[in-house]
C-alpha cells in the first residue's frame, strides 16, 4: 500500500481535528469542574465570614458597594443572631501592596470595633508579607493589635508613618497595604448602616 505523501492539506486537517478533540475535552473537564469550584467558593467565603464575626444565626441582605469608577467594589455582609444585628463581614482590598493586589475579609462588631480579619488574596513576598494573618492579631503585641479596635480611635496607620500600628517587621509596604484595605472597609461601613429586614441568605456551617 502506498504510503500517503503528506500535503499542506492534510497537515491543516489533522491540525484542525487535534485542536477540536482538545477544545471538546477542556470544555467537558469545565463543564464537569465548575459546580464543585462554585461550591467550594462559597464555603471558603462562608468560613472567611464566621471566622472575623461573633456568633450569629444568619445573614441579612448581603449588597455590594462600588468604590471607583471601575469595577472596585466591596461586598457586606450583616449578621444577627436573635433578629439582632451584631456585626458587618467586608470583603475588601487594596491595591497598595508590594505585589500588588491585597483582600481581606474585615468583620466589624456592633460596637464598631475590628472584631476579626482573614486574608483572602495576596501575592507578597513569602515569609514576610504573608505574616499579616497573624501579625495584627496577636493579643501579647499590643501596638501591632488591630482587633477590638476602630479607626475612629486608634490611627490605623503603621507607627513609622506617625500611626499607632506596629508594621510588620521588614515589610513596612504590606503593613500599609493591610492597614488601608481594613480602613476603606471602616469608612464603607460608616456610609452603609443597614436595617434588619425578613429576607435572609443562610450561611452554611
Amino acid at each position: 500500500m502506498a504510503k500517503r505523501e503528506s500535503t499542506f492539506t492534510n497537515m491543516v486537517v489533522t491540525l484542525f481535528l487535534v485542536t477540536l478533540i482538545a477544545a471538546g475535552a477542556l470544555g467537558f473537564v469545565y463543564d464537569f469542574t465548575k459546580g464543585p469550584i462554585e461550591i467550594a467558593k462559597i464555603e471558603a467565603k462562608n468560613k472567611a465570614i464566621r471566622s472575623v464575626l461573633p456568633e450569629f444565626d444568619e445573614i441579612i441582605n448581603e449588597f455590594k458597594v462600588a468604590t471607583t469608577p471601575g469595577n472596585d467594589s466591596l461586598e457586606f455582609y450583616p449578621a444577627y443572631k436573635n433578629g439582632n444585628l451584631v456585626g458587618m463581614a467586608i470583603k475588601t482590598y487594596t491595591k497598595k501592596g508590594f505585589s500588588g493586589f491585597i483582600s481581606i475579609m474585615a468583620g466589624i462588631n456592633a460596637a464598631g470595633n475590628i472584631s476579626g480579619y482573614k486574608v483572602l488574596e495576596h501575592a507578597e513576598t513569602p515569609g514576610l508579607g504573608s505574616k499579616m494573618d497573624l501579625w495584627f492579631k496577636n493579643p501579647e503585641k499590643p501596638n501591632q493589635l488591630v482587633l477590638g479596635k476602630s479607626p475612629e480611635t486608634t490611627k490605623f496607620e503603621v507607627s513609622k508613618d506617625g500611626g499607632d500600628i506596629d508594621a510588620i517587621t521588614a515589610s513596612t509596604i504590606t503593613s500599609r497595604a493591610f492597614l488601608d484595605a481594613l480602613t476603606r472597609a471602616y469608612n464603607s461601613y460608616l456610609e452603609n448602616k443597614v436595617e434588619p429586614n425578613k429576607t435572609a441568605y443562610a450561611v452554611s456551617k
